[in-house]
């Protein structure tokens, strides 16, 4: 993820690959650090299907941790 700085804006989603053809829920649109700590508390489940995205990047949220 290129955008890194804490206060850029971002949008968390959820990307239910269960539904046909995958569905991408919003749950924030806003500072990633604030994105970080709601995905934080999403139940594991959630997290898995969890994505950030900058104005040039996407990135799985559970990769974003592991880096």
């Amino acid at each position: 993820m290129r955008t890194t700085f804490e206060t850029a804006t971002v949008r968390l989603y959820h990307l239910d690959s269960a539904a046909e053809g995958g569905a991408a829920s919003t749950l924030f649109y806003g500072p990633l650090a604030e994105a970080l700590t709601l995905a934080a508390q999403q139940p594991e489940e959630v997290q898995d299907g969890l994505f950030i995205a900058t104005d040039n990047d996407v990135v799985a949220y559970l990769d974003l941790l592991e880096g």
